[in-house]
């Protein structure tokens, strides 16, 4: 019984560790000085980056858990070769096989990625159901899928999670988790 307590204890830390870590290192972007660009480029493989001044939403995401030592370009480009048809890469931009540049850059391959190796989490309209860490995703007007960050910081009245994602101006720290209609809530915590 005391190694299955430990064992628990265990499992338990690492997940908040690793969500308050997520989190950190989420706001540490807010400070940086990005400016919007979705542009596609090639990059090395394994942990490529497009260039440090430029970005977009699902990059606030890559270099935050980057921070952690975690390689969402590597990790998402192992499943998505071994699972191509799981995702939305042919049906979505007509390509015919994975490509390390771009894959972990498209929110939709992001949201698959988070399903198959993570939770999917209820998706619901209480800003307590969404937790430190947690991944939140969205569809924006003209059908633009976006991603966000969950964190510890609250709104001013309390009842939301302020989010870090960049919308366009760069990593941000908002009260924005009800603006759009949320399309997916996820937690991943890499255990490898």
């Amino acid at each position: 019984m005391k190694y299955i307590l430990i064992i628990i204890f265990s499992f338990f830390t690492f997940d908040v560790i690793a969500s308050s870590d997520l989190e950190s290192a989420a706001i540490a972007r807010t400070s940086e000085s990005i400016t919007y660009d979705g542009s596609y480029f090639q990059i090395p493989y394994p942990n490529g980056d497009v260039p440090s001044n430029i970005g977009v939403c699902t990059d606030v995401i890559i270099r935050s858990y980057r921070k952690l030592g975690i390689d969402l370009q590597k990790r998402l480009h192992e499943d998505i070769k071994a699972n191509y048809s799981s995702y939305p890469s042919k049906r979505i931009w007509g390509l015919s096989k994975p490509d390390t540049n771009i894959d972990h850059r498209r929110v939709p391959n992001l949201r698959v990625f988070f399903s198959r190796h993570g939770s999917k989490l209820p998706i619901t309209s209480l800003g307590a159901d969404y937790k430190v860490g947690e991944l939140v995703t969205w569809m924006l007007p003209g059908n633009l899928p976006h991603i966000g960050i969950v964190t510890s910081k609250k709104s001013k009245d309390g009842k939301r999670p302020l989010i870090v994602h960049n919308i366009g101006r760069g990593p941000m720290l908002e009260d924005m988790l009800f603006d759009f209609k949320i399309t997916g809530h996820y937690k991943y915590v890499d255990k490898t």
